[in-house]
């Protein structure tokens, strides 16, 4: 992903920023508001690396998946469906109905 869906949709990232680096908390990364060059400096500091391999570490971040509540655009959309199907129940298809299967 590019820094720019990250910036555009900075508080829909909270949870996996938390996830990946557990010693950022909301109120920083608040502070912070999808500014590249803050968020480097935060993450070396948490980190104990140099702004170059925190810089080098949010790279490989980026290389991941989007959140796909953060892309509303049908091809992502249908991507991320077909990648689900691998966690369905044997006899459910991942374009079933979700009324079928008690889900809504």
């Amino acid at each position: 992903m590019k820094w720019h869906h990250v910036a555009e949709n900075w508080p829909a990232f909270f949870e996996a920023i938390i996830d990946r680096w557990p010693e950022s908390d909301e109120e920083t990364l608040e502070d912070i508001d999808g500014d590249q060059r803050a968020f480097v400096l935060h993450i070396a500091e948490v980190t104990g690396q140099s702004p170059e391999d925190a810089r080098d570490e949010i790279k490989e971040w980026l290389a991941g998946e989007l959140p796909s509540d953060v892309v509303m655009d049908p091809a992502h959309d249908d991507h991320s469906i077909l990648l689900s199907a691998k966690f369905l129940p044997e006899g459910e298809d991942e374009s079933d109905d979700d009324a079928r299967y008690g889900d809504g």
